[in-house]
């Protein structure tokens, strides 16, 4: 069948509208006041800073000011280090660097004779030795309960109790080093006493290090081991802070490869913090070697060396807050300057060494939360 196409045609009527119906949407008032406000702000800042004037002398004052703060770190530890060099003099010309290793003998016993403030022969062998001993001592001790509680925090901890525990480790920080001397004196010392010494002399006493001579309980052993408590948290913390920068992908890739969570953290974290956790050893050490006040009341404060570690000794930092006040002489001052000056020394060296590892390890870390 043929099929027709037929076109349609339809005009529409044009329906004009006037700009007047169109009504603009009412604009929000808390848009308004915040632009408002924010003009406001604007002019009083502007109007603030056009009314000042040139501010180019107080910039200038304030950056120096900011370098003056800085230098006077430099200039407090340079004054230190001079009045220590310029009061321990009169030892230095007597005795020279023998001051750190000789020992005079007594006439009459023949027995070394390492401090004599009468007769003014001073050694310092004595208090360097038991200073060493003291600390290596508490960082024998304090290094694998503190690596052991980074550990716990850092990977195994839960988080319902992981703030109270950090919170408690660091707590012990804050406690004085004299009350920490008074429980050592009237708990921890007669503990050593009665139940721990006796059972070193008797398992131990044959190898001349655990001799059961010293009956006051005092001396190495006891020094020891309230280090190792007064360290404990720098240790645990520094460790704890040096595993949290260990990347999360570097666990995630352990655990990938179907290691247990012990072999994860032994080779997936503490193999990349291991720098770290070593600086953090040493800066508890420099720590150790400072501490006086608890220190001094338990070591027994006897100018001897020893090789058991039950004996009295005394350290470096315990015999210039004992003897300072009450020397007898110049020489005898001057002595403990300069035991002051080398212990000054070394404790700058240690705590530069320990912050130069920690910062190998933790530098470009992110930071993470607790």
């Amino acid at each position: 069948m043929p099929s027709s196409l037929i076109s349609v045609e339809v005009k529409v009527p044009d329906t004009p509208v006037s700009h007047a119906q169109r009504k603009p949407e009412p604009a929000s008032p808390r848009g308004k006041s915040g632009v408002n406000a924010s003009k406001e702000e604007q002019s009083a800042v502007r109007t603030f800073l056009l009314s000042r004037g040139n501010s180019a002398g107080a910039d200038r004052g304030f950056h120096w000011l900011m370098v003056l703060c800085a230098l006077s770190i430099f200039g407090i530890v340079g004054l230190i280090a001079f009045e220590l060099v310029l009061r321990s003099q009169l030892s230095w010309h007597q005795f020279g660097f023998k001051f750190f290793y000789q020992a005079f003998v007594d006439p009459d016993t023949h027995q070394p004779l390492f401090w004599d403030p009468v007769n003014a022969r001073f050694s310092a062998l004595p208090f360097i030795y038991g200073t060493l001993v003291s600390s290596f001592l508490a960082l024998l001790m304090a290094v694998p309960l503190a690596v052991g509680l980074a550990i716990f925090l850092t990977e195994m901890c839960p988080v319902w109790l992981r703030s109270p525990l950090a919170f408690l480790t660091e707590l012990l920080a804050a406690i004085p080093s004299v009350i920490y001397g008074l429980w050592a004196v009237f708990v921890l010392v007669p503990l050593l006493r009665t139940h721990v010494n006796p059972l070193l002399v008797a398992g131990l006493g044959w190898t001349g290090m655990f001799n059961g001579d010293n009956p006051t309980g005092l001396g190495f052993l006891s020094a020891g081991v309230i280090l190792a408590i007064m360290i404990l948290p720098i240790i645990s913390s520094l460790t704890r802070e040096v595993m949290t920068a260990v990347p999360h992908s570097q666990r995630e890739a352990v655990l990938a490869l179907g290691a247990t969570r012990w072999e994860m953290i032994r080779m997936g974290v503490l193999r990349n913090a291991r720098i770290g956790i070593v600086g953090s050893v040493i800066l508890g050490l420099g720590r150790a070697l400072g501490e006086t006040m608890a220190v001094a009341m338990v070591i027994g404060a006897t100018p001897e060396i020893h090789r058991s570690l039950l004996a009295n000794g005394s350290s470096m930092a315990t015999v210039i807050a004992n003897e300072y006040a009450e020397a007898v002489g110049d020489m005898h001052l001057s002595a403990l300057t300069e035991i002051g000056l080398a212990l000054f020394v070394m404790t700058i060296v240690v705590n530069a060494l320990a912050r130069l590892l920690i910062w190998m390890v933790t530098k470009g870390a992110p930071v993470q939360a607790a």
